[in-house]
């Protein structure tokens, strides 16, 4: 666990990867996107409360009913794409610490505390999903993450019972390349960062 990764695996998961608005047509199987699960679901969370939930949109059906809540710069790349998920986060996150963190009384420092509850269902639940992405360029996918929808449609259609409560959007599949546009730059070192 010490040593660097290889250059290549750092473009394929940073450097040369993009965010994808056209995609191919290919599938994205079951079998891929619980192995996808399965590998982001090892990245650390606080407490390891995991809070992170994934609904994968993967039939004509499922997008439809997204459809309605999107803004409409996302319609067509979002129906193109052979998965959307959405990413949402459990309120009750906390009922599992029992089990996910045993070696102490979690459970209690999260039961009555709203401002905590929704803090770290933001917090890490946005994590999860970063590890989702970069889950899967590893695989071998590519993604296009959004965040331009009507959470309370989303919610009300998905998550009925209150429970769960959606974050942001992925477009999973295999991008179309060729109609990337050139990369946006980033903030330099010495705008975005200090070392004390």
């Amino acid at each position: 666990m010490s040593t660097a990764i290889a250059d290549s695996a750092l473009d394929q998961l940073f450097n040369l990867a993009r965010t994808h608005h056209h995609w191919q047509a290919r599938r994205v199987s079951d079998a891929m996107l619980r192995r996808l699960y399965a590998i982001a679901s090892q990245g650390p969370t606080s407490a390891n409360g995991c809070p992170g939930r994934f609904v994968f949109l993967s039939t004509p059906e499922a997008k439809a009913r997204l459809e309605p809540h999107l803004a409409p710069g996302n319609v067509a790349q979002t129906l193109q794409a052979p998965v959307t998920v959405v990413v949402a986060a459990d309120s009750e996150f906390y009922e599992a610490l029992p089990t996910l963190y045993p070696h102490s009384d979690a459970r209690s420092w999260f039961a009555g505390n709203d401002a905590l509850i929704e803090e770290t269902m933001l917090r890490n639940s946005s994590l999860q999903g970063a590890y989702l992405m970069l889950a899967a360029r590893a695989l071998g996918l590519d993604c296009g993450p959004m965040s331009g929808f009507d959470k309370a449609g989303v919610d009300a259609e998905f998550f009925a019972d209150g429970r769960w409560r959606s974050n942001f959007l992925i477009n999973l599949g295999y991008g179309d390349a060729s109609r990337l546009h050139p990369r946006l730059p980033r903030p330099a070192f010495d705008e975005a960062c200090r070392i004390l």
